[in-house]
């Protein structure tokens, strides 16, 4: 995988999402969160993510949609069960993934970081090619943006304490660490 001065990957399927803003100015980018998503909630392989990245939900698709009525999100990228990524936001922007958050003192993760969405909930196992791919793509994040680190590779849950739990339990922190070595 390649990135490039735009903070567009190479060779993946590229879905342009206008939930986003740019970044401020000077601004480091220096953290990867990890968050997971289906919907409706543990069910996959289902359109919906797409539709809500895209703005396009029909939230009366499923009675656990109202909640998302009006709502304006999206991660940088996601990986489905099967180990697909498509982009959604490029690097250089600031996609809406974090909300309300704290890391190392600093407020508004958005700013500067990177979001990845997992398909999948907090209690069940992520799969292989969903490890495989993620380890990939944080390694050639980790290349272009050397700030992020492992130290600087977190969970949701991480940076919006009581307000998030993701990725969850059902996240092998130790196997992920393990593949990006």
């Amino acid at each position: 995988m390649k990135i490039d001065s735009l903070g567009v990957i190479n060779n993946i399927n590229q879905r342009a999402c206008s939930h986003f803003d740019e970044r401020p100015a000077q601004c480091d980018i220096s953290l990867l969160v990890i968050h997971n998503i289906s919907l409706p909630a543990g069910q996959f392989n289902t359109p919906y993510v797409d539709d809500l990245f895209m703005g396009c939900i029909d939230c009366n698709a499923h009675p656990s949609f109202i909640d998302l009525e009006g709502l304006k999100v999206s991660a940088h990228c996601f990986i489905k069960r099967c180990g697909e990524v498509t982009q959604y936001v490029p690097f250089e922007k600031r996609a809406w993934h974090a909300g309300r958050s704290c890391f190392a003192g600093q407020q508004n993760c958005n700013d500067f970081s990177i979001g990845i969405e997992l398909e999948g909930t907090d209690t069940i196992n992520y799969t292989d090619a969903q490890y495989q791919s993620l380890a990939a793509l944080a390694q050639a994040i980790m290349q272009r943006y050397p700030k992020i680190t492992a130290s600087n590779i977190v969970g949701h849950c991480d940076i919006a304490p009581g307000r998030k739990t993701d990725p969850g339990a059902s996240f092998n922190w130790r196997k992920f660490f393990n593949l990006i070595k």
